[in-house]
């Protein structure tokens, strides 16, 4: 009994690390926007995983009981950093700028299915009937929320729409990879190799951008710093430390928080207003992040 209430512990802390590191990422896109209005994608991308590499070095080099990944485990963790960072990341930002807002948001809410399917695949989780139902719930609700809006929008792209579905296709590919860490090492010193690779392989993407390069406002600096010191450090610690102890599909199903995060940042930091259908949204994705997260095999 006692054996079970410590997984029950667990796997609550592991919850709740995703969500916040949800909570986290859903104020990232009204910040990275404004940032892309000075600064290109790509090199948006570099300073902000450099940044935050520097960061984790820091704190890792300055502890002495952290223990280090072999040659061998670094290379599979910097793999994962270019899956999960670089090729993720490169492929959000040039789909969320070709696509509408809609298309984006609810091609996002679809990830956790396209998690699962790779997951029953692999053997690494069973097909069950409920978490499913509970993914697709969490889909209705977030077209709900984008329904909802108004001035949302943008032209239709296919290739925008492809680069997306891509995007999720790495992302699960991304998870996989990730839970079969087997290192031992600290969430933080995971983190540190993925972000590593995945701020090298920006820089390398960044150098087509070379002729739009300029110095940044100060004030686009601090939202650079924000974008590294947040959503890339403590997030992506939140969510390796959250990764280890949840399937795939449920980790990436609780992201379905983002939307309706977002809609409480444009309430608190933009002044707008909520209406009803963007509230009963928000309450659906709920439901259904929680009848995703059931684990009982055979439902």
């Amino acid at each position: 009994m006692l054996i079970s209430g410590e997984i029950d512990r667990r796997t609550g802390l592991s919850v709740a690390a995703v969500l916040a590191a949800a909570l986290i990422w859903s104020s990232s896109f009204a910040v990275t926007k404004v940032v892309l209005a000075e600064v290109p994608p790509m090199t948006v991308g570099a300073l902000r995983f450099v940044l935050a590499a520097a960061i984790l070095g820091l704190v890792l080099h300055t502890r002495r009981d952290i223990r280090l990944p072999t040659p061998q485990q670094r290379i599979r963790l910097g793999g994962a950093g270019l899956l999960g960072i670089t090729i993720y990341f490169a492929l959000e930002n040039a789909g969320v700028d070709l696509a509408s807002a809609t298309d984006a948001t609810l091609i996002v809410a679809a990830y956790p299915i396209i998690t699962m399917v790779p997951e029953i695949l692999c053997g690494r989780a069973r097909f069950s009937a409920t978490r499913f139902a509970g993914m697709l719930v969490a889909i209705a609700g977030v077209w709900l929320v984008v329904r909802g809006q108004t001035g949302a929008g943008g032209d239709h792209h296919l290739l925008g729409v492809v680069m997306l579905l891509a995007g999720g296709v790495v992302w699960a590919v991304y998870n996989l990879v990730a839970q079969r860490d087997d290192s031992g090492a600290s969430p933080i010193v995971v983190t540190y190799y993925q972000t590593l690779a995945g701020a090298g392989g920006f820089v390398l993407l960044s150098l087509f951008e070379a002729d739009r390069w300029s110095v940044p406002s100060g004030a686009n600096l601090m939202r650079i710093g924000f974008l590294a010191a947040l959503c890339s450090v403590a997030a992506f610690l939140l969510y390796n430390y959250g990764l280890r102890r949840l399937d795939a599909s449920a980790a990436v199903n609780l992201l379905n928080i983002v939307p309706v995060a977002g809609l409480a940042w444009a309430v608190l930091l933009a002044g707008e207003t909520l209406n009803l259908v963007q509230v009963l949204g928000g309450a659906v994705v709920l439901v259904g992040v929680t009848m995703g997260l059931h684990r009982k095999a055979g439902t």
